[in-house]
């Protein structure tokens, strides 16, 4: 589950915000557990316990069952990020563009793979000649098991301009047959042929339908990724403010006329879990692939 500073996620917040819900939540990381178990294991009476799982299910955190004659309760979510506000570096002019995630120029893909459109799969899934299909220019989710997806964008800046920071930001997941939340992949990000470094995603996410994510689209494989933003600076390369590398602006031609972004997943790599890119039709971010220039 990927959370906002907002009012809209104080459901979750408010449903962390007790030590009886958070001993619930530790007892169904181990087990799925009906009212009468968990009030037993925690000593309190099953109407307590009732009130508390409801507030667990509002929030989207647990899910309760019918079972033959019992309701029974379980974890929704693995894990829960939360994304602060970005920060904003005042101090620059910027200069931004935006890739659909269908407009890549050059790709190379093994299956599991495909793509969708906001009302439709492209083509047959799993089957990478669709990923030349003419209507790819439409799709809002790729992914891909191993391989890569690679795309082109202006370079706006002119020659009496100094570039500051170049900033990269996408929602980005690992790719599972349907889908895993605990499934590593090697993701590798390069510009302009210069290898900026590998991030790992920790999964593929269908806890819960992404915000989104269509109604059409089913709810069993990849719903949402994490947004993920990777800023390269003078002292360095980092993604959500941790050293991805030592590449610095100093290696990056700042006047070259395109920027050419590749994402692979290297069959060598250590963990090869895929990618999916989500557009702004699908997932938890309205946004295509982003790159935004700071320049002085």
């Amino acid at each position: 589950m990927q959370l906002e500073i907002s009012e809209e996620a104080l459901p979750v917040y408010e449903a962390l915000a007790s030590a009886v819900r958070i001993n619930i939540i530790k007892l169904l990381a181990k087990q799925k557990m009906n009212v009468k178990e968990i009030a037993t294991e925690l000593g309190l009476s099953s109407a307590i316990i009732t009130m508390h799982i409801k507030k667990l299910e509002d929030a989207n955190i647990i899910k309760t069952e019918k079972i033959g004659q019992q309701k029974i309760s379980s974890l929704r979510v693995d894990n829960i990020e939360i994304h602060f506000p970005e920060k904003i570096f005042n101090a620059f002019d910027t200069l931004e563009t935006s890739i659909p995630v269908g407009h890549y120029t050059n790709y190379s893909v093994e299956p599991t793979c495909g793509l969708a459109t906001e009302s439709h799969f492209i083509g047959k899934v799993d089957e990478p000649k669709y990923f030349m299909d003419p209507s790819r220019m439409d799709a809002q989710i790729l992914w891909f098991t191993e391989g890569f997806v690679e795309y082109q964008t202006p370079n706006f800046l002119n020659s009496d301009q100094s570039l500051e920071m170049l900033e990269i930001s996408m929602e980005i997941s690992s790719e599972f047959p349907f889908s895993n939340d605990n499934w590593p992949s090697d993701i590798t990000f390069s510009l302009n042929g210069i290898e900026l470094g590998t991030w790992t995603s920790p999964g593929d996410f269908a806890d819960i339908r992404g915000k989104l994510t269509p109604k059409w689209y089913p709810d069993n494989v990849n719903q949402y990724g994490l947004l993920k933003t990777i800023r390269i600076m003078n002292h360095g390369t980092y993604i959500e403010g941790e050293a991805l590398s030592s590449v610095k602006l100093t290696d990056i031609d700042a006047q070259s006329d395109i920027w050419q972004l590749r994402i692979e997943v290297k069959k060598d790599a250590e963990n090869v879990g895929g990618c999916t890119l989500f557009g702004k039709a699908f997932g938890n971010y309205e946004q295509d692939i982003k790159v935004k220039t700071y320049y002085s």
